[in-house]
């Protein structure tokens, strides 16, 4: 009965450490998922922060540019604002079918990675 009593409390002591494992070890796969998310977020912003600086300043100077070949500035600025508006429409068109699955499956990858 003794034998009994001991096994018993050497398996409680068992399962007790194995639960206490197995909280250390999905505290540390949350760490690196969050942590790994982190990394991509901020990589993300720093990537979109200069190519919205790029895009800025290639209007600019693609705005310049065009308006001295036609004489006139102002219509190169407004050519150059209806080419961006152009990319906007089409963008908001098309992203059920094309933004939207880029960036779930992007998100999902990153997720399950």
């Amino acid at each position: 009965m003794e034998q009994l009593k001991a096994k018993a409390e050497h398996l409680a002591d068992n399962v007790k450490e194995y639960i206490e494992t197995y909280i250390k070890l999905s505290t540390v796969k949350i760490t690196d998922k969050a942590s790994g998310f982190a990394a991509v977020s901020i990589m993300g912003i720093l990537v979109c922060f200069f190519t919205l600086c790029t895009l800025l300043f290639l209007g600019i100077g693609a705005s310049m540019w065009l308006g001295e070949v036609i004489g006139n500035i102002k219509a190169g600025y407004f050519i150059v604002g209806g080419f961006y508006f152009l990319i906007l429409v089409i963008l908001i068109i098309s992203r059920d079918s094309f933004l939207f699955p880029i960036v779930r499956n992007f998100v999902i990858k990153k997720v399950y990675e």
